[in-house]
């Protein structure tokens, strides 16, 4: 009965790398149900493509026979089965339940990886560009002191429309000037 809870809880390990991958990448995905994109994801990241054994090829084959006619998505079942089918090919010397095993372990815990995802370079030729301090001429007005951009302020020449006249210079004046005069 002991080999049972284990089993389950390896079930429970693997079914978690499921779902973290089901997941990845697709907002509206529930995590019940698996897209090809995603399932060649998860066989690169936990190293089922060996390159050898299993190839990129062998891994769609087995979800386009695994799944349904019209659907796109495999089930926790359906996963299940595809990996005991990548499992004869991967671990060729084993018996089908070593390999299926053998297997497991290479998902369990896993989430997908964020290998080749882009990162930023910090480059002393884009940190040169991109030092607002040294800007000359209009483009030195787009920014704050801080180096902090100002938005619309800095693009364009906001016009005063304040009083009768557009841009009067001595807007405010009038009483200092009538009582001036007294």
């Amino acid at each position: 009965n002991s080999h049972e809870g284990a089993m389950a809880g390896e079930v429970s390990a693997l079914e978690e790398a499921f779902r973290k991958f089901a997941v990845h990448g697709d907002t509206r995905a529930t995590g019940k149900e698996m897209h090809g994109k995603n399932w060649s994801k998860l066989c690169k990241d936990c190293h089922i493509i060996d390159g050898k054994n299993v190839t990129t090829t062998d891994v769609d084959i087995v979800f386009s026979k695994i799944k349904g006619k019209s659907v796109r998505t495999i089930t926790f079942e359906q996963f299940k089965e595809a990996l005991q089918e990548l499992s004869k090919k991967r671990f060729k010397g084993k018996s089908d339940e070593e390999a299926l095993q053998e297997m497991y372990k290479l998902i369990e815990g896993k989430g997908p990886g964020l290998t080749g995802v882009t990162k930023t370079v910090s480059s002393p030729t884009v940190s040169r560009l991109t030092d607002t301090s040294k800007f000359t001429g209009s483009h030195k007005e787009r920014f704050d002191a801080s180096g902090k951009g100002k938005g619309r302020a800095g693009r364009e020449d906001l016009v005063d429309n304040s009083g009768y006249v557009s841009g009067y210079k001595h807007a405010g004046t009038y009483d200092h000037k009538v009582q001036g005069n007294k």
